[in-house]
């Protein structure tokens, strides 16, 4: 058991949220009034069902990578976003959420998780961007890249192909990092893969010369939430679950 204001202290130093110009609040979005934490669920986003999952669940507080107030959205807790609010208060669960200090923490974020669930054991990443980057031991065809990309993800990424070209610079960006493909190249990677795709990014790739691969936003930033919440449940011996709404975007 701990303290819901230690344990936001705790994550909030861990993953140096002040250290990020954030698109949404970093941290406790939702206090419902419950003071002590004996389980956490976490997920991706916190949609409707990851909701109605925790409250099954019995959970005290809920941590994802993707909650609310994002800059541009309406602010009104109506619709939508007052059902899913309504909800967590009504169960006494709190939502924290993490969203680029999760993705780029150099041992629980998204990049460094997904280079360890794809076996990229030399991933750095690129100075001054969330964008990361591995040597591979020895070449890869591209075609076998997006093969092992399906087995981890458990979805089939899309491919935009450079004929003849094999893979030994590989970088990658989870979620909506698309526009970073030029970058990518510059740094002279042979592959980039992120999760979404946009019509004009087909275009970059191909005049680029460097291979791409939508694999999914959501399966490309299902592993830090889930590596942060093993780790709080170990440091403050927690009842922890990760529930996986599925998403094929």
């Amino acid at each position: 058991m701990i303290e819901l204001v230690d344990l936001e202290a705790y994550c909030n130093e861990l993953l140096d949220i002040d250290a990020f110009q954030d698109y949404c609040p970093n941290g406790l979005q939702v206090d419902a009034g419950r003071s002590e934490v004996r389980k956490i669920v976490t997920g991706v986003t916190a949609s409707q069902a990851l909701i109605d999952a925790a409250i099954a669940a019995k959970a005290d507080l809920l941590l994802v990578h993707h909650g609310y107030f994002w800059k541009g959205e309406p602010e009104p807790l109506t619709g939508i976003k007052g059902c899913r609010v309504r909800a967590l208060m009504q169960a006494g669960i709190s939502l924290l959420a993490y969203h680029l200090p999760l993705d780029a923490h150099p041992e629980l974020g998204n990049n460094r998780q997904l280079a360890e669930q794809l076996g990229f054991s030399s991933a750095c990443a690129v100075k001054d961007s969330l964008i990361w980057q591995a040597n591979l031991e020895q070449p890869l065809d591209a075609a076998e890249l997006a093969l092992r990309l399906a087995s981890t993800l458990g979805q089939q990424p899309m491919h935009i192909s450079v004929k003849d070209k094999p893979v030994q610079r590989v970088g990658w960006c989870s979620g909506g990092a698309q526009d970073a493909i030029e970058l990518a190249s510059a740094q002279g990677l042979d592959a980039f893969i992120t999760g979404e795709i946009s019509e004009r990014t087909v275009h970059l790739a191909r005049e680029l010369k460097i291979h791409f691969y939508a694999a999914g936003h959501h399966a490309t930033e299902k592993f830090g939430v889930q590596a942060l919440g093993e780790h709080l449940a170990e440091h403050y011996k927690l009842e922890y679950q990760f529930i996986d709404i599925s998403n094929p975007a």
